[in-house]
């Protein structure tokens, strides 16, 4: 009797049972929800995002100057027709993108629509493990891989600067995004880039304060650039283009 006791007592304090029912309510679509999901894992890579519009393109001859943007949300969410009226500039930037992703698709997004150069600018949503744990290493290679394929379909290349990133909006972003690992990355890009004759621009300089945070007022988020964050750099990547292509 004292053992059941003592057992039940010990028992007692494991317990896991429910006082009443109170799960999350399910909703009323998770079959369907599920199915979506499921379609979207078999193109993690976003391979079709882009391709009916490539499809187009690919039929008519590339016209002179054409310049690819490449990279995550910091190129999808950027207006080129605004920030370059008249330039045969080309949107492939994908949101939450890693390099990884971005080497699956560079034949499809970059190589097959024929450009004069293409714009990298990623490398953030590694530092941040958007597809997992990423070394320098790695990320270095994925970007040299897309260099060097640019290189032998005689496409020039233009590697931009991570964008510092800050804490001075509601959204904290510097604990995802170390600063230290931004400038470990930027240093590589800036030395490969001299190195094999690439363009590099330097976003970083550009939109960084005194502490080497994203500047207050040139984001809405501590991430992503606001009008005046796009101003900054698209005066920048302007010069970079003009120089690659020269």
């Amino acid at each position: 009797m004292r053992i059941s006791a003592l057992f039940l007592s010990a028992a007692g304090l494991f317990a896991q049972l429910s006082e009443e029912f109170a799960t999350p309510r399910a909703g009323c679509c998770l079959p369907m929800a599920a199915q979506r999901f499921t379609e979207q894992l078999q193109d993690w890579n976003q391979l079709g995002r882009y391709h009916a519009e490539n499809e187009k393109l690919k039929a008519q001859p590339a016209p002179a100057g054409r310049v690819v943007f490449y990279g995550d949300s910091i190129t999808d969410g950027w207006k080129l027709d605004q920030s370059f009226p008249g330039k045969p500039y080309l949107n492939r930037g994908i949101s939450g993108q890693t390099t990884p992703q971005m080497l699956v698709r560079f034949f499809p997004d970059v190589i097959n629509l024929k450009p004069a150069a293409f714009v990298l600018l990623a490398g953030t949503n590694d530092i941040a493990r958007n597809t997992g744990p990423a070394t320098l290493t790695q990320i270095t290679q994925n970007i040299q891989a897309m260099a060097e394929l640019a290189k032998v379909h005689g496409i020039r290349v233009v590697l931009c600067a991570v964008l510092p990133v800050s804490d001075y909006t509601e959204r904290k972003q510097t604990a995802g995004r170390p600063p230290a690992d931004i400038l470990k990355l930027n240093e590589w890009l800036r030395a490969y880039a001299a190195r094999t004759g690439a363009v590099y621009v330097d976003y970083h300089k550009a939109l960084a304060d005194e502490k080497g945070l994203l500047m207050d007022g040139t984001s809405r988020d501590g991430l992503h650039p606001n009008q005046k964050g796009y101003e900054i750099m698209a005066r920048l990547v302007e010069e970079g283009i003009r120089a690659a292509l020269r």
